[in-house]
């Protein structure tokens, strides 16, 4: 009988009794938190894990022990360049990937900013949409012919998608006041649709995208969940680890089936279940909300994409 693991599962626990030597899997995001502990889980497990981040120097030294555990069991560990709030950058990074040729088996788009202040990106496109969904859209669109069959694409997305939907009239807040919530539910929301038409596109070929959810929170969030869960009389929020935060990455990168979690959005180890869209749920309550799994509304934000960075997938 399969493992049921749960909201409080760690990486070592997900992956225990798994042996993933000669498996090439890249991170984005190695510099901190998740990435590196995504990135240590699976070396330890005999992975070659690629990992990109925009700072190498600081990407370096967090990912010390990442190196270490490589070393001692059997995987390897590589870093390169992306700056994903770049499209310059996220192009060359693709291009050098795609002109060596090494194929992956997984890629976990896992880097990401979260409620920044107003500002655009290097390509003049508004902070979180452009560095949480353009710059990974271009970057594994450039490398998905490096993803062999039966590879599989982990977007990191979060709980934060119910602050709101996409807006394809508006991506940049031209014409609609800026919200750095607001404005982060429609970078995580367009996480999960991305996944979806990404699916769409390459599951005949036996490759499947899914979306998780980023179990990080904003600090000054935590006393108005508790105080819903106090009304509804249930225990206080509690901080997830870093191993238990990234269990779900790569629960759905290399454990839980295929079919199981393709076109889907996960959290806490399992697939989410669909919520109404304007259904009162707190930060930390489970559910997708059925506006971020549309496949016309997928579809629609592949072309505005394509669009808006200039480039056909």
């Amino acid at each position: 009988m399969a493992n049921i693991f749960g909201a409080k599962s760690t990486t070592d626990e997900v992956l225990a009794g798994v042996n993933l030597k000669g498996r090439r899997i890249l991170i984005t995001g190695v510099s901190a938190g998740l990435g590196v502990e995504t990135a240590r889980s699976l070396v330890a497990r005999g992975a070659h894990v690629v990992g990109a981040a925009r700072d190498l120097a600081k990407a370096e030294a967090a990912t010390a022990e990442v190196c270490r555990g490589a070393a001692a069991h059997g995987g390897a560990f590589e870093i390169v360049a992306l700056d994903l709030a770049n499209l310059k950058s996220v192009r060359e990074c693709a291009d050098k990937l795609v002109t060596t040729g090494d194929h992956f088996d997984v890629v976990i788009a896992n880097a990401g900013v979260m409620a920044t202040p107003f500002g655009h990106t290097a390509d003049g496109f508004e902070t979180q949409f452009g560095t949480n969904h353009l710059g990974h859209f271009v970057f594994v669109n450039r490398i998905a012919p490096l993803l062999r069959a039966g590879g599989r694409l982990i977007n990191l997305s979060s709980a934060g998608h119910r602050f709101s939907n996409v807006d394809l009239e508006d991506p940049n807040f031209e014409r609609t006041p800026y919200d750095p919530f607001q404005a982060y539910g429609r970078s995580k929301t367009a996480n999960i649709l991305f996944a979806v038409a990404f699916d769409q596109r390459h599951r005949a070929r036996g490759v499947r995208a899914a979306a998780v959810h980023d179990p990080s929170h904003v600090p000054k969030m935590v006393d108005q969940i508790n105080q819903q869960l106090a009304a509804e009389g249930k225990e206080p929020f509690q901080w997830k680890t870093i191993p238990q935060g990234a269990a779900t990455s790569v629960w759905a990168g290399v454990v839980a089936p295929a079919d199981e979690i393709g076109g889907r959005y996960c959290e806490n180890c399992h697939v989410g279940k669909i919520v109404p869209d304007h259904a009162t749920i707190s930060a930390i309550s489970e559910g997708v909300r059925g506006y971020a799994l549309d496949a016309k509304t997928a579809e629609a934000l592949w072309k505005k994409s394509e669009e808006l960075t200039g480039e056909s997938f």
